[in-house]
């Protein structure tokens, strides 16, 4: 897909969220979605910031602790600050990152902005996570004989089916070896209080979210027969969070359930 079949009349999750961290590249539906999910649920922007949050986090305990040099970072979104590789490549520059997202908007200012180190790379594919083979087909710069960390944060909770969703990461993960990480984050009502999950779902029948949260039982499928990184499954904001942050939302503002786990 190229830029000019972009339809900006249609809402997309990368604009969305680029229009919560507070960016400018999106358009009147990306802003007319967010203002709408964000009825149903005020903290929308808070949470937004706080799954990037985990991200860096993730990112930086990967290439650091558990000396991953591999990353595949399926629905990325709009490049922002401290992306994946530039998290990766401050601590180790020979990093190697492999970005995909399904929006063409996404690859233009991937193009752009997505510079690496000398020593490193960042490449960017058009592709979907419903088609794992086709992604997996394309990691030309990634050698799957060797640890890959496998980021897929706040991505799989827009695939409606969840049995089917299970079956989209298992492809992913059972195609990198042993040693490889899982970094996971998802949407769910089991942290929020009655009055916002009766919103939230309310919101889901009616058409006005994408987004289908997933229960903790649930999110705990996508890690079977992996081993979890303490803390576990938690909340976003309260895995290893940084005493240092200047914002520390609740499990209730920031309702996503992450965690990262290991292949044994």
């Amino acid at each position: 897909m190229t830029i000019d079949k972009l339809d900006t009349g249609v809402p997309h999750p990368a604009r969305r969220y680029n229009y919560w961290l507070g960016g400018k590249d999106n358009f009147a539906a990306d802003r007319e979605s967010g203002d709408l999910l964000a009825k149903s649920y005020p903290a929308a922007r808070i949470a937004a910031r706080a799954n990037r949050a985990f991200l860096q986090r993730a990112v930086g305990f990967l290439a650091g602790e558990a000396g991953i040099r591999q990353f595949l970072d399926i629905g990325t979104g709009l490049p922002s600050a401290d992306n994946t590789h530039e998290v990766a490549q401050r601590i180790a520059p020979d990093s190697r990152v492999v970005y995909v997202d399904n929006d063409p908007m996404v690859m233009v200012h991937a193009r752009a902005l997505l510079t690496s180190t000398s020593a490193g790379q960042a490449r960017y594919l058009e592709k979907d996570l419903r088609s794992p083979a086709e992604i997996l087909d394309s990691l030309e710069i990634l050698d799957l004989s060797e640890p890959v960390a496998l980021i897929l944060v706040a991505v799989v909770h827009f695939l409606p089916d969840h049995p089917n969703s299970v079956e989209i990461v298992r492809t992913l993960v059972d195609a990198l070896p042993s040693g490889s990480y899982l970094t996971m984050t998802m949407a769910t009502t089991d942290l929020l209080t009655p009055e916002l999950k009766a919103n939230w779902d309310e919101s889901l029948r009616s058409g006005r979210s994408d987004v289908h949260p997933r229960t903790r039982e649930q999110f705990e499928q996508f890690f079977e027969g992996l081993h979890l990184v303490d803390p576990g499954i938690a909340a976003i904001s309260e895995w290893r969070p940084d005493p240092a942050a200047t914002e520390n939302p609740t499990p209730v503002e920031a309702s996503l359930f992450g965690a990262v786990a290991r292949k044994p």
